[in-house]
């Protein structure tokens, strides 16, 4: 008997699962995040589940982990020290960037531009030159190379990036500087643009492999750290770390490309909710995520979540795949303020994070954040507790709403529900960069909430998306978890190929994606995957010649070949005209081509509930009274391990379980399916 775990690492909770690989058991756990050393919380993650599932530790053989040590490293400018290698005449590449400022024409006057990844005083230049087609117009000086690097490693670089120009289409030289630098400072990785991401453009090959730098030393030794931890009780041990575009890398993967980590940990839960909601009948979905610092979003069309290009954290955009995952700072433990000057109610950025927290915690904070606000309201009653041993304190928390109330002047369960009011405003703002502005209409959508504090908030959501059902699963604080536990190995390789349809032909283009295929499938081989078990899809990046904006499509090779180019031509048109609500009747011109391999995904089955009938009374545990809509009303408490499939629960009511707690409004009801999932939509008028 083996087990197979997913951990998840949040800003604020750790999250785990691990899974029975014969019987499909699964136990979870909940436990506080150690931003100081992630690996403390999982570790203690990783006794806690199995003390629960009351097995020893050796039993498991794979781990799945999502984590946000690249995330944070960049958010906190805390990475390693890179120098960078362009070729001469490219030596500002960082600094000229991209010609894009945020916030709208104030902008230009509020933005402080971050300073680059590797600084400029780092920043050396080879004496070569290929050109766009991969001939070698000056061959690399190697003397002046060597000397070059040796200047550089006197200042302590701790990472070092080799982007040359028109690198993608051959990368002889920077293979031949990795060489160099291997001799003249041993020891210092060495990340090519060639391999990180061999794709034209230079600012976004550039920025992508520096960014792959700067966080390869700290990202490489957790995973080392974190994987030396495990096999000292585990036997045998497959580590795989969660990747941006949902699927997963081998740590050796996740240690050398870890550029493709930056989304891992909101990844994960799109995952989880995909694998859920699909078991439930629902294919057509917006995830919504809410922890405690931070809130992300998807759209999931089809069964499959939205993937793009580019890789966003903080100011800093990077080229690599991942799930169009859109972030607020908006959390359970978002600080409510009213700064002086407007007078006017604001909700997050900040947070009070795992530590000291909300001021419910009872562990020193103060502040009023939004699960104060909604202890205020009565939504997290004395039966709810965090990770099922947390008590909240009720007194702590209006003491610290009352902040609010008294700079507004309003009592102090209005200004509570104003702050809720601001925070879900800010998490529809996110749902509609992802749906309304994409060219999709949210109301053919289910909502789909987890995360610890999602389920509070999503029936509110649920009416101002109007997105029906609103689906909250069992277990909604750790489905994060269900996804590393759930999803499959993946791999890719892409090159640029810029041609105009009526230039090339689906032969010349299908020969290209499997010769990627194969590229992509190297991977496979070195972790002794069978070829029976994976599975290959096809993409190619295709803008109007003459246009820089291209748009991703997804192929079919069997289309490809059956249909010609006219498959790919008709798909772009449509895509376009989505998107921006026109199409044109000009030549399409391919840019970039890509293959993606993916491994067989875990079989893990939801397990059914006892089925019961609508009455659910059964599961009540108590009457309270909370402030919604405005006014004191009644409400039932359920305790959602005795609620059986088919009970309906009429709002007002609160249902309750160990890692999060679901709100039902007024005017709803929750029907529960076979799978435990509460599905809540408007009464019938």
């Amino acid at each position: 008997m083996s087990f197979r775990l997913g951990v998840d690492v949040g800003g604020t909770f750790t999250d785990l699962l691990l899974v029975n690989e014969q019987s499909g058991e699964f136990f979870t756990a909940k436990v506080p995040s150690t931003p100081e050393d992630s690996s403390i919380g999982v570790l203690t993650g990783i006794k806690k589940v199995t003390d629960s599932a009351k097995i020893d530790a050796s039993m498991i053989s794979h781990v799945m982990h999502g984590t946000t040590v690249a995330t944070n490293t960049v958010l906190t400018m805390t990475g390693a020290i890179v120098g960078l290698v362009t070729t001469r005449g490219y030596r500002q590449v960082l600094q000229i960037a991209r010609s894009f400022v945020p916030g709208g024409l104030g902008g230009w006057v509020i933005y402080n531009k971050s300073n680059p990844l590797a600084p400029l005083a780092l920043t050396v230049e080879a004496q070569e030159r290929i050109s766009s087609k991969g001939e070698i117009i000056q061959d690399l000086d190697v003397d002046a190379m060597r000397k070059t690097l040796a200047g550089i490693k006197d200042q302590g670089i701790e990472a070092l990036t080799v982007s040359l120009i028109n690198a993608f289409a051959n990368d002889v030289h920077e293979k031949q500087i990795r060489e160099i630098a291997n001799e003249v400072m041993p020891g210092i990785p060495v990340s090519l643009s060639s391999e990180v991401v061999p794709e034209m453009q230079e600012y976004e090959r550039t920025i992508t492999t520096v960014a792959n730098s700067y966080v390869r030393p700290r990202v490489a030794s957790y995973i080392r750290n974190l994987h030396g931890e495990l096999q000292k009780t585990m036997d045998d041990l497959q580590l795989h770390v969660l990747r941006s575009d949902g699927g997963l890398a081998s740590a050796a993967a996740a240690e050398n490309l870890p550029v493709n980590l930056l989304m891992s940990g909101p990844a994960g839960g799109v995952s989880g909710a995909v694998w859920i909601a699909r078991q439930a009948g629902f294919d057509n979905l917006l995830t919504f995520d809410m922890g405690g610092t931070s809130t992300d979003v998807a759209l999931v069309q089809n069964g499959v979540a939205q993937l793009r290009r580019e890789t966003t954290v903080g100011d800093i955009t990077v080229r690599a795949s991942s799930i169009d995952v859109r972030s607020v700072g908006a959390g359970g433990g978002s600080i409510a303020h009213v700064p002086e000057l407007t007078k006017a109610l604001r909700v997050g950025p900040q947070s009070a994070g795992a530590d000291p927290g909300p001021a419910c915690y009872g562990q020193g904070g103060d502040e009023p954040t939004v699960t104060d606000a909604n202890i205020t309201l009565g939504y997290l009653p004395a039966a709810a507790r965090l990770g099922g041993e947390m008590n909240l304190d009720r007194k702590l928390a209006e003491k610290s709403v009352q902040k609010i109330a008294d700079a507004l002047g309003l009592p102090l369960k209005k200004a509570a529900s104003g702050i809720v009011d601001i925070v879900n405003e800010n998490m529809v703002g996110a749902l509609r960069l992802v749906s309304v502005e994409q060219g999709h209409d949210p109301r053919d959508f289910a909502l789909i909430a987890f995360g610890g504090a999602g389920p509070l908030h999503a029936n509110a959501l649920g009416c101002l998306m109007n997105s029906w059902p609103v689906i909250v699963p069992p277990g909604p604080g750790v489905l994060c978890a269900y996804g590393d536990a759930t999803t499959r190995i993946r791999d890719e390789a892409s090159r640029t190929f810029i041609r105009r349809f009526p230039d090339t032909s689906s032969e010349e283009l299908v020969t290209i994606l499997e010769q990627l295929a194969e590229n992509a499938a190297q991977s496979f081989d070195e972790e002794n995957v069978p070829r029976e078990e994976r599975t290959s899809s096809y993409q190619v990046d295709v803008r109007y010649h003459g246009q820089g904006l291209s748009l991703t499509i997804e192929v079919d090779l069997d289309e490809l070949r059956s249909k010609g180019l006219d498959v790919i031509a008709d798909e772009y048109d449509h895509r376009h005209e989505q998107l921006f609500t026109f199409a044109l009747d000009a030549d399409k011109e391919v840019v970039n081509v890509r293959a993606v391999v993916q491994g067989e995904a875990t079989v893990v089955k939801a397990p059914l509930i006892e089925a019961g009938d609508k009455d659910a009374s059964a599961a009540i545990m108590s009457t309270e009274t909370i402030f919604v809509d405005g006014c004191d009303q009644e409400a039932h408490i359920y305790d959602r391990s005795r609620i059986k499939a088919g009970n309906r629960i009429a709002g007002p009511a609160i249902v309750v379980e160990m890692d999060a707690t679901t709100l039902i409004l007024p005017g709803h009801t929750g029907e529960v399916d076979k799978l435990g999932n509460i599905l809540i939509r408007p009464d019938e008028k």
